[in-house]
């Protein structure tokens, strides 16, 4: 039988012969160089055969046939050669397909050769470039050829070509037993041997060649099929040995050729590895080298092989423990003696190193799972107890998570390069799906987190991405789990001193604590920041810089240089970002109320328990009583965290009482009551004798808590009895007041000694008991008491200075449910704070009070008028500790009607000769005395006026048509118009102005009633017309003020324009609810009368056709003012205001056609405008004999007459029109006005 060749289609053997020649003779051995010669000769003819001429191309197209249908042209199996090319291609399918095509046509061959009789023979049998010496004698030609060709493959860089040919290889290696192993392996190495001549890639593609051959052969199974016989034991060595020797070229090699032993040793029986891979020469030496050149392969490599056959063995010298356990494997000795080994895996990156799964999968085993379990529970929320272990594993598992974390994170990698940091944070990543909760303070430990802070800090820094990363790795973990949530808070604030979100620029804690939404979470979290207080070892021995810096923006230190702050120092701040959390987690539950009740209680208690008491029997104590058992800290909590203990506790009410729905009470105990519950637990703490208030008070400090809680309880008691009533309200208001006064008492004592028993006055008076006739206190009841709404008043405005915030809402909580009984004198004494002033006044003119004849500085702007001007004070008093403002002609005006009243300007009396309401104000006034520039007691007032605009706003929303809304309205214009009231903040000026606008011009209810004086009206409608119409003037002492003073000048003229416009509006819609009679109005009518001359006479009014023409839209006014209007207009001076007022005129002459107007309303009109038609005939006089030059002017001259035709006519008065008007006019008119005279006359 002929020899199996391989086919070439249409191609001379001429072509061929020197192939088959040069490859079959000269059977004696080569050297490797002339070998070497001889196949780049065979490479370079083989080249020229795979590419002919053009014309030859179409020849040489290797058909694509099955194998079964290919044969040569004698009927013989042959081997296609584009299968080859096919292994190549970048697609994985062609190139699976293309191997099990070429195994499929060897198979062929070989089966024909193997029937064939002259394997000998070298005949015409086709040998290509197999070559006698290369051990597969036993193979057809084409066999031999494509194992070689296949081994060339693997070292091409060209596209997929070494995977394609290493996949080729395998599959034929493990299809044909006849291709030797020992053959294999001496091919490989001589077909890619690195001579020294190579260079660069050469190099490499050899070398990756002879690995992916290995990989190869370990993939075909034939080493661990041919382990039967005793012969095959001695290729498992050399190969190990082979690949040993392949991985201490270069590194890159390391990790595959560990990859593909690891693949050798899970095909083979465990004695094959004990005897023959750990046996394989260059492995034991491989191994004791590994420590010291830092190999995390060979570490590898130990740790799979020891997994398999669970025997010691010392070939793995300091690699392994010995004897070997997870114990040894883990403890400190023996990970520093591998540190090496697993800093350098950093050579992978950003891949992590196979070592780590591996050595993390005997670290934490089993735990994913059970983790996985316990957060599949429905989010059920159980704190986890470090002395309740389920078993001694748990204990050990923490233990050499410790020692692996310290000495191989923190002591090796945290240290290091950025590659190894990096590394750190990789590996963490992959130990959090794995890793208990109880262990989570082991991971984030303190040096990790000042790493992570570190980085986060500068964005610059290379690590900064990688970071933000394992944030948001870490923000996924802990996204469904609260206990996992809890337990990463607390690492990293513990670590960070409370200011991880401040260090780093971030919102992670706070994102993270807003996540809290279930009743269970926020109960565990609340336990772990109490924990945290209590915990004296909590603080990091190594505390960052961050906790030696105030500003954010300082620098930050590394991690390798933190410097030792003071425990003391550190614990301070971290236990008051742990006051400050508690309250602000109750912000995103959405829970029912029952439920939020319960977690207030707890935080309520705690923070009482913290703040207001210390033990004296040591650091804990039980309770019978309330069957609790309280603890505080080793170290006394310092009275600055008492007093933020109170300040949280105080927020905590006033966040209940302000979230509270309706009361609901049902003969007993108020439900969900935080108040009241807190009065009963500081009652029961404050009759355990071992327990003590935090700071000592003085008796009357004593005794004023003493009568807050009687107070209290009386309060508390009726409420209960008022059910649902106004009256429960004001009981329910007043006891939250009790409570914050109570607590303001211990945080500021002997401060509001007084204020607390005008408190419990009142409340006696509001609601009288028995119970609250202290012994001591001395009331007289005769005719000079005060009103009870007086005294309320003073208190709460005594209160207001010094209050916190919530404190400040309790007030104005009382006054919300009290205000509709303030009387007269007690809101002039709250509008009397807002008028109050510490700039002194600069004209010291005791009889000017009364002067009113220049009013240059009415507005208030001028920012510094000459002497001369004329500036007047509020008062006529000249006391030299006149500490009042001195009021300018604007705000003289303005604040004029309410003179009669007792006179507020006390500029000059005695500091104890004041109100009590001026308390404050008198301490104000001697700093002012005692301080340069009085800075400090001016900003003081300035807060104190706030809070009492909210007061007054709260008063305006409750009692909106009340006849004081007059009083009020007056005082505030008086107090913006005034630049000495709001200089220096302009946020009270647009307070004032917003309540102006939002309270009182646009109220649905106007002021009304006997108590809505016309005369106040009247007076308070003039100043507000003057103040309208004053023109801006710029500064004169300047002559040449600066464009910033000139503009602020210029917007706060426009504002208090605006201003007097619209109460000018608001005065009139006062006026017209009052329904006054007109004989009453005619002090009205006379003060526009006075305006409308000013605007036609005097160049100084500044009055807007706008702003008249919807003063005058009022049909009780502008029917009046008509005939004057009229009047004023034929006589103006000024063409210009003439012709500008013609609109005026027309907006009257509109009301007097209205179309819904009845018939009695059309007499009424008719009968007006014929009183007037001789006034009307002689303005179209003096407007057609002196037209104005520009046309545009002509044009509203013509248009206003045309309206005067038409509304003539609908009133039918055209013949009285025509018969008043003089000749000249009417051929005026006729030439003038053309059409619109010429239908007037037709109506005649």
């Amino acid at each position: 039988m002929e020899e199996p060749k391989v086919m070439k289609t249409q191609k001379p053997k001429k072509r061929e012969r020197p192939i088959e020649h040069e490859s079959a003779s000269n059977p004696d051995p080569l050297k490797p160089m002339e070998r070497k010669k001889k196949r780049k000769a065979m490479a370079k003819e083989k080249h020229k055969s795979l590419n002919p001429p053009c014309e030859l191309k179409q020849e040489l197209i290797v058909p694509m046939e099955t194998p079964s249908s290919s044969s040569g042209n004698n009927g013989s199996p042959e081997l296609h050669l584009g299968v080859f090319k096919d292994l190549g291609n970048g697609d994985v399918g062609v190139r699976v397909a293309a191997a099990q095509r070429l195994v499929l046509e060897l198979k062929q061959v070989q089966k024909a050769f193997d029937k064939s009789d002259e394997k000998d023979e070298d005949g015409d049998g086709l040998m290509l470039e197999a070559e006698k010496d290369d051990g597969l004698n036993n193979c057809a030609p084409s066999v031999r050829y494509a194992v070689r060709r296949l081994i060339r493959g693997v070292s091409s860089s060209r596209e997929c070509a070494r995977q394609g040919f290493a996949l080729g290889l395998t599959v034929l290696v493990g299809a044909l037993p006849c291709v030797e192993l020992n053959s294999l392996m001496k091919l490989i190495v001589d077909l890619l041997e690195v001579s020294s001549s190579m260079r660069g890639q050469d190099v490499k593609d050899c070398l990756l060649g002879r690995l992916f051959a290995y990989g190869a052969i370990v993939r075909s199974g034939r080493l661990t099929n041919e382990m039967t016989s005793d012969k095959s034991y001695i290729y498992v060595k050399d190969f190990v040995s082979s690949l040993i020797s392949l991985a201490s070229r270069k590194q890159y090699l390391q990790e595959p050729s560990v990859v593909i032993i690891l693949e050798l040793v899970d095909k083979l029986p465990i004695e094959a590895v004990l005897h023959h891979i750990l046996e394989a020469p260059g492995l034991r030496e491989w191994f004791e080298k590994a420590p010291e050149v830092g190999n995390p392969d060979a570490l590898l490599l130990a740790l799979k092989i020891r997994l398999k056959i669970s025997i010691d063995n010392d070939v793995f010298g300091k690699l392994l423990p010995n004897p070997y356990s997870s114990s040894n494997l883990f403890s400190v000795d023996h990970l520093s003696s591998i540190a090496n080994c697993l800093k350098e895996s950093t050579f992978c990156q950003p891949r992590v190193h196979n070592v780590w799964p591996s050595l993390l999968d005997i670290l934490l085993p089993n735990v994913a799972s059970k983790d996985a379990d316990t957060a599949s529970g429905s989010n059920v929320v159980k704190k986890p107890k470090r002395h309740r272990k389920s078993n001694s594993s748990e204990e050990d598992i923490e233990k050499n998570l410790r020692c692996f974390w310290e000495t191989i994170i923190e002591e090796s990698l945290l240290l290091s390069s950025h590659d190894r940091k990096h590394l750190a944070f990789d590996i963490l990543l992959l130990i959090l799906p794995r890793l208990p909760i109880t262990c989570v303070s082991i991971v984030l430990s303190s040096k990790f987190v000042q790493c992570l802070m570190d980085v986060l800090s500068t964005k610059t820094s290379w690590l900064y991405k990688v970071a933000q990363h394992f944030l948001k790795e870490l923000s996924d973990w802990v996204e469904y789990d609260e206990v996992k949530r809890a337990a990463v808070i607390v690492s990293l604030q513990k670590h960070s001193n409370g200011k991880f979100d401040c260090i780093t620029r971030t919102k992670t804690v706070k994102d993270f604590m807003a996540k809290f939404t279930t009743e269970s979470g926020c109960m565990l979290f609340i336990q772990n920041l109490m924990d945290m207080f209590l915990d004296e070892g909590l603080v990091t021995e190594e505390p960052s810089d961050h906790s030696q810096t105030t500003d954010d923006n300082s620098e930050i230190g590394s991690v390798e240089d933190k410097d030792s702050a003071g425990t003391q120092g550190t614990s301070e701040f971290l236990k008051t970002w742990v006051i400050d959390s508690l309250p602000s987690v109750l912000k995103h539950l959405k829970i029912d109320q029952e439920a939020k009740f319960g977690v207030q209680k707890e935080i309520l208690k705690f923070l009482t328990v913290q703040g207001l008491f210390s033990s004296s029997l040591g650091t804990e104590l039980t309770s019978f009583d309330l069957k609790e058992k309280f603890r505080w800290p080793k170290v006394p909590t310092s009275s600055t965290l008492c007093r933020m203990c109170i300040e949280q506790l105080q927020l905590l009410l006033k966040n209940a009482q302000k979230g509270e729905g309706p009361r609901s009470v049902v003969g007993g105990l108020e439900a969900n009551d935080l108040g009241s519950y807190f009065m009963r637990f500081f009652s029961t703490l404050c009759e355990i004798p071992s327990l003590s208030l935090f700071r000592t008070l003085s008796n009357e400090d004593k005794k004023a808590l003493k009568k807050l809680q009687a107070t209290e309880i009386h309060l508390s008691r009726e409420e209960r009895n008022c059910g649902l009533s106004t009256d429960a309200r004001k009981l329910h208001s007043l006891r939250y007041l009790l409570i914050q006064l109570l607590l303001q008492v211990l945080l500021r004592p002997d401060e509001f000694i007084e204020a607390s028993s005008e408190l419990i006055i009142c409340c006696k008076k509001a609601f009288p008991s028995d119970d609250l006739n202290f012994s001591g206190d001395d009331e007289s009841e005769d005719d000079g008491t005060p009103e009870l709404m007086d005294v309320l008043v003073d208190t709460l405005l005594s209160l207001l200075p010094q209050s916190s915030a919530p404190m400040r809402s309790a007030i104005e909580q009382v006054f919300k449910y009290f205000c509709d009984g303030v009387t007269d004198d007690g809101l002039l004494r709250m509008l009397r704070v807002i008028k109050k002033d510490l700039k002194p006044a600069r004209h010291q003119d005791v009889d000017s009070e009364d002067d009113e004849e220049d009013d240059d500085d009415l507005l208030g702007i001028e920012e510094a008028e000459e002497s001369d001007e004329g500036e007047t004070a509020e008062t006529g008093n000249s006391d030299e500790e006149s500490l009042d403002s001195e009021a300018v002609d604007g705000s003289q005006l303005i604040g004029k009607e309410v003179s009669e009243a007792p006179d507020d300007s006390d500029s000059g009396m005695d500091d104890d000769a004041m109100f009590r309401m001026d308390s404050y104000l008198a301490q104000i006034f001697r700093e002012k005395k005692n301080q340069a520039g009085g800075e400090t007691a001016q900003s003081q007032l300035v807060l104190f006026k706030l809070r009492v605009l909210s007061l007054l706003e709260i008063y305006l929303h409750e009692n909106p048509g009340k006849p004081q809304v007059v009083k009020v309205f007056t005082y505030l214009v008086q107090a913006f118009v005034n630049p000495n009231t709001t200089e220096g903040s302009e946020q009270l000026g647009q307070r004032i102005l917003g309540i102006l606008q939002k309270k009182i011009f646009k109220a649905k209810e106007h002021p009304r009633g006997e108590a809505v004086q016309l005369s106040m009206l009247e007076s308070l409608l003039e100043k507000n017309l003057k103040l309208a119409s004053k023109p801006f003037k710029k500064k004169k002492t300047a002559p040449n003020p600066s464009k910033k003073k000139q503009s602020a000048s210029f917007n706060r003229y426009k504002m208090i324009k605006n201003l007097a416009q619209n109460s000018t509006f608001w005065i009139l819609k006062v006026i017209d609810s009052g329904s006054f009679p007109k004989s009453e109005l005619q002090r009205i009518f006379d003060i526009f009368k006075g305006v409308l001359g000013s605007y036609f006479d005097s160049k100084k009014s500044d009055l807007k056709c706008d702003f008249l023409k919807e003063i005058l839209r009022r049909p009780w006014l502008g029917h009046h003012l008509f005939g004057y209007l009229v009047k004023k207009c034929s006589n103006a001076k000024s063409k210009f205001r003439q012709v500008e007022a013609l609109a005026l005129v027309t907006e009257i002459l509109k009301s007097l056609v209205s179309v819904n107007a009845d018939g009695s309303s059309q007499d009424l009109s008719k009968k007006m405008l014929k009183s007037h038609i001789s006034k009307l005939c002689h303005l179209i006089k003096e407007l057609l004999t002196n037209m104005p030059d520009k046309q545009a002017k002509r044009a509203e001259v013509r248009k206003f007459c045309g309206k005067v035709f038409q509304t003539l006519i609908s009133l039918k008065l055209s013949a009285s029109f025509l018969k008043s008007l003089e000749p000249e006019v009417h051929a005026a008119c006729e030439a003038q006005l053309g059409e619109s005279f010429l239908a007037l006359k037709r109506q005649e």
